[in-house]
């Protein structure tokens, strides 16, 4: 993926005044982290915008600040809740020599056989597993792919997943990420409900009537 880079200037209005800084389209944020003190910054809000929509939670995104390069994760997002637009962002500076711990989001991909041949039901139990490793070594996410399960009952741990040789998982591996559940073929279902039309049709005169009433 293409370095990403958002560029900075320090901020001396706080408090209140920030409202001032948003009208403007600016972005007030913050960095700290390591040998960095907490230091109020201002960030281009379209930009910013612009870059973050392409990053996950544990993607190394680059904050120039006048002319000083510093290695971040995006720890906090502030945003309007009616609009959605970023009220305040804070990064975490990062070494690139020393690892650190992130969450690492877990998206499914394909399509389980299990589905359409019993009717089962996807059910997902983690949707991001903690990790550790050097901030550049951090996936930006975990792949998941759920085509090889064929059966209802069959499932995916942390276990199952393959992080390779530079990141270590810290989420307990027994841990379920996505199991197969519920659902039985439709001729079951049919056989089974087979005498339950008629008491449905009568429940639902009953709710139809107290409505009228």
């Amino acid at each position: 993926m293409e370095k990403a880079v958002i560029n900075a200037t320090r901020r001396t209005v706080t408090g209140k005044k920030v409202g001032s800084l948003r009208r403007e389209g600016k972005l007030p944020a913050v960095i700290y982290g390591h040998h960095v003190d907490a230091t109020p910054i201002t960030l281009d809000k379209r930009q910013t915008t612009r870059v973050l929509q392409q990053l996950t939670a544990s993607s190394l995104v680059t904050i120039n600040l006048e002319g000083k390069e510093h290695a971040a994760l995006v720890r906090e997002k502030q945003r309007d809740y009616i609009l959605g637009d970023l009220l305040h962002v804070d990064f975490q500076i990062v070494s690139l020599t020393e690892k650190i711990r992130a969450t690492v989001s877990v998206e499914l991909t394909g399509t389980a056989p299990a589905v359409k041949e019993y009717n089962g039901i996807v059910l997902t139990g983690l949707e991001e597993l903690e990790v550790e490793s050097l901030p550049q070594d951090l996936p930006e996410r975990f792949i998941v792919d759920i085509s090889k399960l064929a059966k209802i009952g069959d499932s995916i741990h942390v276990r199952d997943i393959q992080a390779g040789d530079k990141v270590e998982i810290l989420t307990d591996p027994d841990e379920m990420i996505v199991i197969i559940t519920g659902g039985a073929k439709e001729e079951e279902i049919t056989e089974e409900e087979g005498g339950a039309e008629e008491p449905e049709v009568i429940e639902r005169g009953k709710k139809e009537e107290e409505i009228e009433d």
